[in-house]
């Protein structure tokens, strides 16, 4: 996991139940210490597959919700374009910010302010990602508000490739993350749960919010988007495109019972 554009309600540290856990620069760190395995298995890969062929080298990817920007700078190094960072976050954006020029990846970070990134003008983007943004968000409005807000700031035609978790997939055992509780099913928008192994092999709770997958394309139309194809990642399917020692590193067992990643591809209808 990498992206967050932030509204989250996340828990912090044991000792501190009621923070939140990405606020601060702390929280930040804390964010780019998760591990995420099955993101870089079933996840990232996919995202930048689905870029492929329609970004060009040179071109410019906006990452919307690239918190501490590790997926945004291997999109850099692996397609050859640059780089439009935004997030809510000044921490996570100071921490993409030092790690890109520290990795010499052309890249530039913005903030966004009430749901808007004020100093980047429309159509500024040939492409754009986002990945985790969506769980974080509490009302299906805030959903539609960011999705539009992407639309603004792509030309017309271009892709955009959403990266989420499914809620459905509940209680599964997965190599990094644990989505809400064994057996439990959750309404459109109501809150659960979701665990992120850490590097250190300690478990980050976060509070986030179940939007079923299958609410994406029509809300993604209603924001000015059109061509709407949806894609879930399998382990067979990652043997091609994911590190391969990743890939030969674990079993997967959860993962290839029942993959938890869903990837939906659209491109910005002509018109405002």
């Amino acid at each position: 996991m990498d992206d967050v554009a932030r509204e989250p309600e996340g828990r912090g540290p044991a000792d501190a139940p009621d923070a939140v856990a990405w606020s601060g620069i702390e929280g930040a760190r804390a964010f780019a210490a998760v591990e995420g395995a099955t993101d870089w298995l079933l996840g990232y890969p996919f995202v930048l597959r689905a870029l492929a062929g329609r970004i060009r080298a040179d071109e410019v990817l906006l990452d919307y919700g690239c918190g501490p920007g590790k997926v945004g700078r291997h999109a850099a190094r692996t397609l050859g374009v640059r780089v439009l960072g935004a997030d809510t976050s000044p921490q996570m954006l100071a921490l993409a910010g030092t790690a890109g020029r520290e990795e010499g990846i052309r890249a530039e970070y913005h903030l966004v302010e009430d749901g808007r990134v004020t100093d980047l003008p429309d159509g500024c983007a040939d492409a754009a990602m986002c990945s985790h943004v969506v769980a974080s968000l509490p009302t299906e409005g805030a959903l539609l508000a960011v999705f539009t807000e992407v639309r603004r700031l792509l030309r017309p035609g271009a892709p955009f490739v959403l990266l989420v978790t499914d809620p459905a997939c509940a209680g599964h055992a997965y190599a990094s993350v644990r989505i809400g509780e064994p057996g439990a099913t959750y309404a459109p928008g109501e809150p659960l749960t979701v665990r992120l192994l850490r590097t250190d092999g300690s478990w980050q709770e976060v509070r986030n919010h179940a939007w079923p997958v299958g609410g994406h394309p029509a809300l993604l139309e209603r924001a000015g988007f059109s061509g709407v194809v949806q894609h879930r990642p399998t382990v067979a399917e990652a043997a091609a495109v994911a590190d391969p020692d990743l890939v030969r590193g674990r079993p997967w067992t959860a993962e290839r019972e029942r993959p938890p990643l869903v990837i939906t591809t659209a491109f910005a209808a002509d018109g405002p």
